[in-house]
């Protein structure tokens, strides 16, 4: 009896000490970890939140860039912290949704592994082509490949990555041979097509969008399924290629076991940082729509993705180089 009574005490004391801690949160500064480098546009979305929440919080919000394994460095130093609300993630649906199928020797577990707090941005994925492709469209471009097949090559950042991924799913859907050319790292890839070294580049509109408007490379398509607010005349691959989607979105996480009331806090806080006019701005001009969510409207779509491009990755036997 004395037992349970005591027990029973040490429960509520306990409760007390975490609903303290949650009332006085945060008493430090909190870090923001980006699985990539500096000046990319994960980067420079997480320093835009990192900014408005240290305004909200009163406390620093400090971005640490802690990259390479294809973000599972980054991701998997935050998959280990204490759930405390101090150390969080940017991450994406390559580091959540690919890498668990890409790499089998993963350092964490996958999903289950972070707490799903919110989904914060979609990255515009553009399809270009080098000017010197003879192709104004996409059925022109689907043509030409048919008429010389492996003539054209296409970049991407890496074998495993979401341009390898998105163009051996066009490969595919359209029934077309290109040569797969792996960079290491999207710069590289962008400059190379630039350059007429390859001819075919699938990438984020925030590497793409400025060489467009300067006439180096010519804009055919995006990968979602529906057209971008921000580029409301450019059709769709879906348009031509029923069915095909790359949709390359950016959320924050936390580790796993993360209480409920502090999630809740931190969902809201986000989603007051993305609603502030110049955060939008900053974010329009590179190409990165903002969303707003609920951390159940992320962990649904986390789920989906998982098997979605699991299964594609199994099917087109992509592994990461």
């Amino acid at each position: 009896m004395l037992q349970r009574a005591f027990r029973g005490l040490l429960l509520l004391a306990l409760s007390c000490a975490a609903q303290a801690a949650l009332a006085a949160y945060p008493e430090k500064p909190i870090t923001l970890i980006v699985p990539w480098a500096a000046g990319g546009s994960t980067d420079i979305l997480a320093r835009a939140i990192a900014e408005q929440l240290g305004k909200s919080m009163g406390q620093p919000v400090v971005v640490d860039n802690r990259v390479g394994a294809s973000g599972n460095i980054g991701s998997n130093f935050v998959a280990k912290a204490r759930p405390d609300g101090y150390t969080l993630l940017i991450g994406s649906m390559s580091t959540h949704a690919m890498n668990p199928t890409l790499m089998p020797g993963m350092p964490f577990k996958g999903a289950e592994d972070f707490t799903p707090i919110a989904l914060v941005a979609n990255v515009i994925n553009t399809m270009v082509v080098n000017p010197s492709v003879p192709a104004k469209d996409l059925r022109e471009f689907i043509a030409y490949a048919k008429a010389n097949p492996g003539k054209l090559a296409y970049a991407s950042a890496g074998g495993g990555s979401t341009n390898h991924l998105s163009a051996e799913m066009f490969k595919k859907a359209a029934g077309i041979d290109m040569l797969h050319v792996p960079y290491k790292g999207g710069a590289p890839a962008v400059l190379d097509t630039v350059g007429n070294q390859t001819q075919v580049l699938f990438s984020a509109g925030t590497q793409t969008l400025p060489h467009v408007k300067a006439g180096k490379l010519r804009l055919l398509a995006v990968t979602e399924p529906k057209r971008s607010a921000l580029l409301p005349d450019t059709p769709t691959l879906a348009e031509t290629l029923p069915g095909y989607e790359m949709s390359v979105w950016y959320a924050a996480f936390g580790p796993a076991g993360m209480p409920a009331e502090l999630v809740a806090r931190l969902n809201a806080e986000i989603n007051k940082a993305l609603a502030v006019p110049e955060v939008r701005a900053r974010m329009d001009a590179i190409g990165v729509e903002l969303v707003k969510s609920t951390p159940e409207q992320l962990a649904a779509a986390l789920r989906r993705d998982t098997e979605r491009y699991g299964k594609v990755i199994k099917d087109l036997g992509i592994k990461l180089d």
